[in-house]
């Protein structure tokens, strides 16, 4: 069963005037569950339940289509079950948002997904990935013109009925060129100049991140 991200705060936090659907935060390349620290916080002060926020970890080498998407799967019907939610959102981080994405379109995850918050995600490729796509099939997934996101980018890029919002910044050292991030169809959301890692804690993106999950 998936656990929460962290431990619920005092009992005196505000709550939301209704319960809100359980989201996953899904972190990026060489990372782990830990950096979505603050934002978590900022979720729990603003009244978000701390046992309806969880965070995958996952192997950001291994392939988004063949592996990583299905794996997601699992976890958001655990966490379906364990809540009993109808429907979860996902906030995902740099290469996070492209399993994310294959989950939604290819795996099933339409009906199963409201929102889904892309910050940093290099939506339409990163040059950035070349430099370690020789031994690395995260960096393979991120390159421009990949399979993934040839397949991911076919026709509509953000297909309804989930909600799709992107963050981007035009400081984002890792994305190259940072527009990559932006979807049509998409609510595109440039941010004030942050770098990469510090949309992951910027407390106007993450107060923009609430008000996207909560339209």
């Amino acid at each position: 069963m998936p656990e929460a991200a962290t431990t619920p705060r005092a009992a005196t936090a505000p709550r939301l005037a209704t319960t809100p659907n359980p989201v996953i935060f899904v972190h990026g390349r060489n990372a782990d569950p830990g950096v979505w620290s603050a934002m978590i916080d900022s979720f729990e002060a603003a009244g978000h339940p701390a046992d309806r926020l969880f965070a995958w970890s996952y192997d950001s080498t291994q392939s988004t289509n063949e592996v990583l998407a299905a794996r997601l799967a699992d976890y958001v019907d655990g966490v379906l079950r364990s809540t009993g939610a109808a429907q979860v959102d996902f906030v995902a981080h740099s290469l996070g948002s492209l399993p994310a994405r294959w989950y939604v379109r290819f795996g099933g995850g339409a009906a199963k997904v409201a929102h889904l918050v892309s910050l940093a995600g290099p939506n339409h490729g990163t040059t950035v990935g070349w430099l370690c796509a020789l031994w690395d099939q995260g960096c393979r997934d991120m390159t421009p013109g990949s399979y993934v996101l040839s397949h991911l980018n076919s026709g509509t890029e953000a297909p309804p009925p989930v909600r799709y919002t992107t963050f981007w910044s035009s400081c984002d050292e890792q994305i190259a060129p940072p527009a990559s991030t932006t979807l049509a169809g998409a609510v595109n959301i440039r941010t004030a100049c942050l770098k990469h890692n510090d949309l992951l804690t910027d407390p106007a993106v993450a107060s923009g991140v609430r008000a996207a999950l909560a339209a």
